[in-house]
């Protein structure tokens, strides 16, 4: 419980520092890279359309099948560090995974699964000056619906080039 408090104390944190800040001078345009997360590995595209709003997609590859994940991402600048930005944002994922065997012996699939639900995405981003590389680390909570209402939070490292 004190855990989720700490959480939520950090996000609306975040939020009123970045509804304060000013509009961030992007270092790109577009990025594609990939995305170590706690579910998938896989490419991923992101797209700024204006100088704090992005849509990222995601073709995540996982055990038994693969999931394409789209988020709508607002970018913020944080502690005063050039090319630094706190994002946060939401979206919908879709894929399926083969029978089998998931989450350490806890969901056993005799037949295929579609998967469907919502996502989140709160992290933080740093692109090296002076260099198209931009990496990522974030906090990805998920609600999957089709395979019965789970709720997951899992971490993920991105790494892009950007241009």
């Amino acid at each position: 419980m004190k855990k989720t408090i700490y959480f939520i104390i950090a996000i609306a944190a975040f939020i009123i520092t970045g509804n304060q800040a000013r509009a961030q001078d992007n270092s790109y345009n577009t990025a594609v890279g990939l995305k170590f997360g706690g579910y998938e590995i896989g490419p991923s595209i992101k797209w700024f359309f204006n100088n704090n709003q992005a849509l990222e997609g995601i073709f995540g590859f996982r055990k038994g099948g693969v999931v394409v994940t789209g988020l709508y991402e607002m970018h913020v600048p944080i502690f005063n560090v050039d090319k630094l930005n706190f994002f946060y944002g939401g979206g919908a994922h879709i894929g399926g995974i083969d029978k089998g065997t998931y989450n350490d012996g806890r969901d056993i699939y005799t037949n295929r699964r579609i998967l469907i639900g919502f996502d989140g995405v709160i992290g933080a981003e740093y692109t090296i000056p002076n260099s198209p590389i931009s990496i990522s680390v974030d906090i990805d909570p998920r609600l999957e619906l089709a395979t019965g209402s789970v709720f997951d939070i899992a971490p993920a490292l991105g790494l892009k080039y950007s241009f």
